[in-house]
């Protein structure tokens, strides 16, 4: 009898943590989702005249160099009036300066002293420099030095060889990440968490008619370069262009830039491109790499 009282309380109990366990899934299943960031624009510290100084700026991003006040306020998303103010502004501060003999505004030499302190203060550019001046005159080609800023990388440093591609990429030239020898090589050292978030900032259009753009071939690229060490890509950004880069990684061995070398196809072809260059940013990338960065922000 005590023995059939137990295996019925042993049932009886063995039913009722099932059935809490049961209910703990359920309440798991139901459990709301976690609630996504607060917009930093509702923060009350946010300045939104700020903003609109920027977003003025910004409309200088397009293809216009110089615009008159109705251009820039439509460019920039803002009412005529607004517009108006800031316009004044930046141009009395001297940021922004009346072509002469038109009603165009563009923006003034000023603006490049943020560009050189930003430069001047690159703990990363101060080391990588003398790696791609030597790359530039040993291999006679272009060596570049980039930075991932979002879903795109930045020129941040650019020492032209003897066959340079395009005089268009310059210090400060933007392209998506996904779409770049050294944004390859960047992404294959991130998380893949960091990936798919870049990922999904990315404007796919292509750029070129040979642009990859095809998610599921970009992950197979990055991953291939994660492999090898470095990437390479031909024609994507520019036509007539093959690039090799490598990441460079801080002691955590996190990403923190990239080192290409770009090179006409009328010289090379992706295979010679690959054998040859792939070993020079290799060993540059890692010289640098070893440095600690103590100054540099993550």
């Amino acid at each position: 009898m005590k023995a059939g009282k137990t295996t019925r309380t042993g049932g009886m109990a063995d039913g009722m943590a099932g059935g809490m366990a049961g209910g703990d899934a359920q309440q798991a299943d139901a459990a709301p989702a976690v609630k996504p960031k607060a917009d930093p624009r509702e923060s009350s510290l946010f300045v939104g005249s700020t903003e609109k100084t920027f977003q003025i700026l910004h409309a200088f991003d397009g293809p216009h160099r110089q615009m008159p006040l109705s251009e820039i306020a439509k460019a920039a998303g803002l009412d005529r009036s607004a517009a108006q103010r800031l316009v004044y502004t930046l141009e009395t501060l001297g940021y922004l300066r009346r072509v002469h003999g038109t009603r165009n505004y563009a923006l003034s030499p000023k603006l490049l002293q943020f560009s050189y302190n930003y430069l001047r203060a690159n703990e990363l550019i101060e080391k990588a420099s003398p790696y791609l001046l030597e790359i530039s005159r040993s291999v006679g080609e272009t060596a570049n030095l980039q930075e991932l800023d979002g879903h795109e990388i930045v020129f941040v440093a650019r020492f032209p060889g003897r066959h340079l591609v395009n005089i268009d990429i310059m210090v400060g030239s933007r392209l998506p990440a996904y779409f770049t020898a050294s944004g390859t090589a960047i992404l294959s050292r991130l998380s893949e968490e960091e990936r798919e978030e870049i990922l999904a900032r990315t404007d796919l259009r292509p750029l070129t008619p040979f642009t990859v753009n095809d998610p599921g071939r970009l992950r197979a690229r990055v991953q291939e370069a994660a492999e090898k060490g470095y990437a390479v890509v031909t024609n994507e950004t520019v036509m007539g262009d093959i690039s090799v880069a490598a990441a460079i990684t801080d002691e955590h061995g996190h990403a923190v830039a990239g080192l290409n070398i770009s090179v006409p196809t009328t010289r090379w072809t992706p295979e010679s491109a690959e054998q040859e260059l792939a070993r020079h940013v290799q060993v540059a990338a890692t010289s640098i790499s070893v440095n600690k960065f103590a100054g540099y922000p993550r």
